[in-house]
């Protein structure tokens, strides 16, 4: 579906992104994640066909955006991060001129009214954007996208400003969309790409540092330096014992689990293998090791690590809240036929 090859982006001496190779298949929702200045939206751009690469090649369903960038254009459904509308329009006047900007060929009344239900904005739909909140101008620029019923989504930073309800809502929304399209999904926030995506590509100082599906992503990349141990003996010298180890880091128990058998945690530096050190300590006292099993990374700790060469940029965790109540729906819910800004304002 899509094919990025060895991309590069140059400004002057800045290099932007540093040979980017990846592929998308249909159907699947993609999470870029990355901290700022990582290179996720010049990718984005370059895909869109909004900007050109310095080298390499990007194809859409076979067609290279700079060979045929209108067919491609026509294939996209974009949202940027600042979603492009119009505040003295309405949402109506607003879909409508989109509708045409666009060339859309479907039925008008019918398309932009299934897009307005399924965004939630068919209550706001004869609203002025410049008057609604910053979620529902959110929800108009995702609407957008949608006129046309692309096959490829791109969607940057698509929940930023919405309240936790909303959040949900849109996850949810994208989770849908993704059974007949394919999306990409810019995002800081980590449990979003973690609930809606099924694989993650990492960015960091414009090259790609990691790739994989979501839920196995950070096993892959946890290494035998963090392993819980099942061990009968006395909790306090056990403890004592495997903090006198070499490359230690962190050792806490997890209780007792059964009689006179408790659970370690251990977590040796990084790279470094501690099972057979652990196993020789335990032979040496005579506590049994029962069970020894690896403990992932979480997906935070996997983005962290892998952007520690820029760890002050790293977002956090959760995104800041802006709380907002649903407007009263005293509009039709059915959106009416399109008509010009001038007849609506007379």
């Amino acid at each position: 579906m899509i094919e990025v090859k060895n991309l590069t982006k140059r400004y002057g001496t800045n290099t932007a992104l540093n040979n980017v190779s990846f592929t998308v298949e249909e159907g699947t929702i993609v999470g870029f994640l990355g901290p700022n200045g990582a290179g996720k939206s010049t990718t984005m751009n370059i895909i869109t066909g909004y900007l050109s690469a310095t080298s390499g090649s990007v194809t859409v369903q076979g067609k290279n955006t700079l060979e045929n960038p209108n067919e491609v254009k026509k294939l996209i459904g974009y949202l940027p991060e600042l979603p492009p509308l119009y505040m003295d329009m309405t949402v109506k006047e607003y879909l409508n001129f989109m509708y045409e900007l666009k060339g859309v060929k479907l039925d008008r009344k019918q398309h932009i009214g299934e897009i307005c239900r399924l965004t939630k904005i068919d209550n706001v739909y004869t609203r002025l954007i410049g008057n609604l909140s910053k979620g529902y101008k959110q929800r108009v620029g995702i609407a957008q996208a949608l006129l046309g019923n692309p096959p490829v989504l791109i969607l940057d930073e698509p929940t930023v400003g919405l309240d936790p309800k909303q959040i949900i809502e849109i996850r949810n929304l994208i989770k849908s969309l993704g059974r007949n399209h394919t999306i990409i999904l810019s995002s800081h926030i980590l449990p979003e790409v973690q609930a809606v995506c099924e694989r993650v590509i990492v960015m960091n100082n414009g090259c790609l540092v990691a790739d994989g599906a979501t839920d196995t992503l950070a096993h892959d990349l946890s290494a035998e330096h963090r392993i819980i141990a099942r061990i009968d003996g006395p909790e306090s010298e056990i403890l004592q014992a495997i903090r006198g180890m070499e490359h230690i880091v962190e050792v806490y128990s997890l209780g007792e689990k059964e009689k006179g058998v408790f659970e370690i945690s251990i977590e040796g530096e990084p790279n470094y293998d501690l099972r057979r050190n652990l196993f020789a300590l335990l032979t040496r006292k005579g506590w049994p090791l029962l069970a020894l099993r690896n403990t992932d990374l979480t997906l935070e700790e996997v983005f962290l690590q892998l952007t520690s060469g820029d760890a002050s940029h790293a977002a956090p965790a959760e995104p800041a809240v802006e709380v907002e109540t649903e407007p009263e729906n005293t509009e039709a819910s059915e959106p009416e036929e399109a008509e010009t800004k001038e007849d609506a304002e007379k």
